[in-house]
């Protein structure tokens, strides 16, 4: 039952004490208010980390050479190993059950690429069909390179977004276009978009003729592959490992590379370091949780030491009501209600704070690996309430000393 007196008491102690009461607020406040930012960041953190693994499809894995380190079978350390057109296809063979997209890829230096008059200064990469899908490139014009493009040996070209924007924004497409690549001309046939702008500074051109058309030869400069879906990550990312151990030991046994030297052959699985990435934001969770329940325990002892402080000043009243037959569970509940409702009005002055605060700001954050940091309103309501229990039972021993008050003792207090 509502009990206007009680509420009249509350508010006049309140106002009796408002630097004391406004002070023990705030340390209740802050404790939350810190704990909901903390895991705001927390949750902007793997915002963060996942968009960065967007760009690329979730379950690629990418190989690369590098140069050999240690002796073996009588070949000197020093040697720079060379992918090949054949290590593609033996791979493709060995672990055809385990992949799902795969593409070579190289780098074509050392040319001049022109739009009419004016010089362009853009990467050329040639690339297989299935690339598209492994770098998650989405077409908003024309087409990506298929494997007819690749069979004849096609000139044709895929540009970037950004590219399109710098450089044919006096068409209406540049599908259609020509573009000299050393004098060769190629068609541009599809504009693709990426999640950053230095990922559509590229142009891209069918594998086959990147090799055919400036000396490539059977060279590659890397190759890209993806793994078909499993049921859950822990899965996924023990399919990473086995198929980068595979890969690896087979490039290590085609160029004759020590099976330690590790550098030599370079592969670099994306679930793998999303695992790395994933523990290493949940440890930080972990810690801001553990900073921020510090926080708020402060708070709960800053209550805990001014109820005993009001139970001290109030001695004399509390000996008044007990002589006047006031109940031990009624003197409590005076005291309790006055914690209860100092945490709960703290508690969620400090959430409401926090919560809007995130909502305002969290969407305009740019850091490198911070993304739009948000919290589960649930998971900080829950905490809220939490807080007021933790009051409750803070408030509950001054409370329990001022019910076991003596009635003599409490009218002779000073």
């Amino acid at each position: 039952m509502f009990d206007l007196e009680r509420w009249q008491e509350i508010f006049d102690t309140i106002r009796k004490n408002k630097l004391r009461t406004f002070l023990t607020g705030l340390s209740v406040a802050s404790g939350i208010f810190i704990l909901v930012i903390l895991l705001g960041f927390g949750q902007g953190m793997r915002n963060g980390i996942e968009n960065e693994f967007k760009q690329d499809a979730s379950t690629s894995v990418w190989v690369w050479p590098g140069v050999t380190s240690k002796e073996y079978k009588g070949l000197n350390p020093g040697r720079r190993i060379q992918l090949v057109n054949d290590n593609f296809d033996m791979a493709n063979a060995m672990f055809k059950s385990d992949i799902e997209y795969g593409s070579p890829r190289i780098f074509v230096r050392g040319v001049n690429v022109n739009y009419g008059k004016e010089a362009l200064v853009y990467g050329v990469q040639g690339v297989g069909a299935d690339f598209q899908f492994i770098e998650n490139a989405g077409m908003i014009e024309g087409r990506f390179i298929n494997y007819s493009d690749e069979a004849s040996t096609a000139k044709v070209a895929i540009i970037g977004n950004k590219i399109k924007k710098d450089v044919f924004e006096k068409v209406d497409s540049p599908i259609g276009e020509f573009i000299n690549i050393s004098g060769i001309p190629f068609k541009v046939i599809g504009v693709f978009k990426e999640m950053e702008d230095r990922e559509e500074e590229r142009i891209y051109i069918p594998i086959t003729t990147a090799q055919k058309a400036f000396n490539g030869g059977n060279r590659l400069n890397n190759m890209s592959f993806t793994l078909p879906p499993v049921e859950n990550f822990d899965q996924a990312v023990a399919q990473a490992v086995n198929f980068k151990n595979g890969m690896r030991t087979y490039l290590q046994q085609a160029h004759i590379v020590a099976p330690e030297d590790t550098g030599a052959i370079e592969v670099w699985s994306a679930m793998e370091e999303a695992k790395r990435y994933y523990g290493l934001t949940n440890n930080i969770k972990i810690f801001f949780w553990f900073v921020g329940v510090c926080t708020i325990i402060a708070g709960v002892v800053g209550v805990s030491n001014i109820m005993m402080i009001v139970v001290k000043e109030r001695t004399r009243e509390i000996g008044i009501r007990k002589a006047l037959g006031a109940k031990p569970w009624s003197i409590v509940g005076m005291i309790l209600h006055e914690a209860i409702f100092v945490t709960a009005i703290s508690g969620f002055g400090g959430l409401i704070f926090s919560m809007a605060l995130l909502e305002l700001v969290g969407p305009h954050v740019e850091v490198d690996y911070i993304m739009n940091p948000s919290v589960n309103f649930n998971v900080a309501f829950s905490t809220v309430i939490v807080l007021i229990l933790a009051g409750t039972l803070a408030g509950f021993v001054p409370a329990w000393r001022a019910a076991k008050v003596k009635v003599i003792e409490s009218l002779r207090d000073e």
